[in-house]
């Protein structure tokens, strides 16, 4: 008996003894001796500028610091990052604002923990000779766009507040498509981002006269892209998201301060792509990820708000959201 109550203390002091030396360890050190909890991150399209924080926090051990193995994966056919996140498949996934809008106000549990791009970058684009220069010039014109039903509603509601009738535009679907090819031939103006469409034209010295969707109304300068994760990970698993998120935010934060070597990092990951195109690209989106938020990351609620009213305003929704449980800053560093 008196061996194993010595035998039962030595062995209570060296769990003690590890207990302690556990908790003087700094958190880094703890997350490379514990094991690696596997994250699954579903891209919204292929690899471009807007995920190179992601890569950043991969290549750079920024996910390994925090006790993360991390899995970048691309959309298959027919599926999207949204539809798996929600339904748990995919930990994180890269979405939009106007596409959780529509889901929360279908109740479908997702939610924004970021915006990657603090403005929206995106804009009407036609080509020089055209002579669009304000959403007046649409009427009479073909419009070239995904066949989405808010495509239309913008549409609508930026000419009529230029007077305009948008009943003159002939709307085309396109689907995915080449900008540069269909530009001019199949349709008169699209909806294109500038990171992409935008520096690339300007690389090509294609002249095009671009109308800014923020410029045309504050409600159009929502948050796009965002990264989403599902209402079950943000209430039983807040740990892991913040986790997440301060090595992605590590990532994103190092593609501002050294937009040339984020640039390398992504092209390492996806040599598929054009790397004049990502060099010139990504000169241009770091210095809008952050751009004048206190942090990268931000949202504000009046940002949700205005999107979310004007939304159902245009009967794009069926009901309003409540924009608290679309998004939050809870996780960011």
């Amino acid at each position: 008996m008196k061996r194993y109550v010595v035998l039962l203390i030595t062995g209570l002091l060296l769990v003690t003894a590890g207990c302690a030396k556990e908790q003087q360890m700094a958190p880094e050190q703890q997350a490379k001796t514990a094991p690696s909890k596997k994250v699954t991150v579903m891209l919204d399209w292929f690899p471009n500028t807007n995920h190179t924080g992601l890569y950043v926090a991969k290549d750079k051990g920024f996910f390994k610091e925090q006790g993360l193995e991390v899995e970048i994966v691309q959309p298959g056919e027919g599926t999207t990052a949204d539809q798996l996140v929600a339904a748990g498949k995919a930990d994180f996934g890269i979405s939009y604002q106007e596409n959780v809008t529509q889901a929360r106000a279908v109740d479908i549990p997702l939610v924004s923990v970021a915006a990657v791009i603090q403005h929206n970058t995106s804009a009407f684009a036609s080509l020089k000779g055209a002579g669009i220069t304000s959403p007046k010039d649409f009427a009479g014109k073909r419009y070239g766009g995904w066949g989405a039903p808010v495509e239309e509603a913008v549409i609508k509601a930026v000419m009529e507040k230029e007077g305009a009738d948008p009943a003159k535009v002939q709307n085309i679907t396109l689907g995915v498509t080449d900008f540069f090819t269909s530009i001019g031939r199949d349709a008169d103006f699209e909806w294109i981002y500038y990171g992409l469409d935008g520096v690339e034209a300007q690389r090509r010295g294609i002249e095009l006269n671009l109308i800014m969707l923020k410029d045309l109304d504050p409600a159009l300068d929502y948050y796009t892209p965002v990264l989403v994760t599902n209402e079950q990970h943000v209430q039983e698993q807040p740990e892991l998201v913040k986790k997440f998120l301060a090595a992605v935010s590590k990532g994103y934060q190092f593609s501002i301060d050294n937009p040339a070597e984020a640039a390398a990092i992504l092209l390492k990951n996806a040599p598929e792509i054009n790397a004049e195109l990502v060099q010139a690209s990504q000169a241009w989106v770091s210095q809008k990820y952050q751009d004048d938020a206190a942090r990268w990351g931000e949202q504000k609620e009046e940002v949700w708000s205005r999107y979310a009213n004007w939304m159902f305003e245009r009967q794009l929704i069926r009901q309003n959201i409540d924009v608290q449980k679309a998004f939050t800053n809870e996780f960011l560093p």
